[in-house]
């Protein structure tokens, strides 16, 4: 289990085998999101958000985000970076 979903988890009181997977903002592939404090150790290792979803959709986001990145050619380095914008 993730840190993130070990946090989501606990933070939301969700119970292992729970039908819902825990999501987070940023992505946790990008240096800002939960994975950002082991790179930059001056980050806040909680500095992310998480909030329950249905497997099928956590499921659907990261195959679009895995197709974003290679049909960019998103590598990583300095020189790669991407914003996101949110619309609702």
């Amino acid at each position: 289990m993730s840190r993130t979903t070990a946090f989501a988890r606990r933070s939301r009181g969700l119970l292992t085998g729970y039908f819902r997977e825990c999501d987070e903002f940023p992505f946790a592939s990008t240096y800002e999101g939960a994975a950002g404090s082991r790179y930059n150790p001056r980050q806040d290792p909680l500095n992310f958000s998480v909030m329950p979803v249905s497997k099928d959709s956590n499921g659907a986001a990261g195959n679009l985000l895995a197709q974003y990145y290679k049909l960019n050619r998103i590598i990583d380095g300095p020189d790669d970076g991407f914003m996101v914008k949110i619309t609702s």
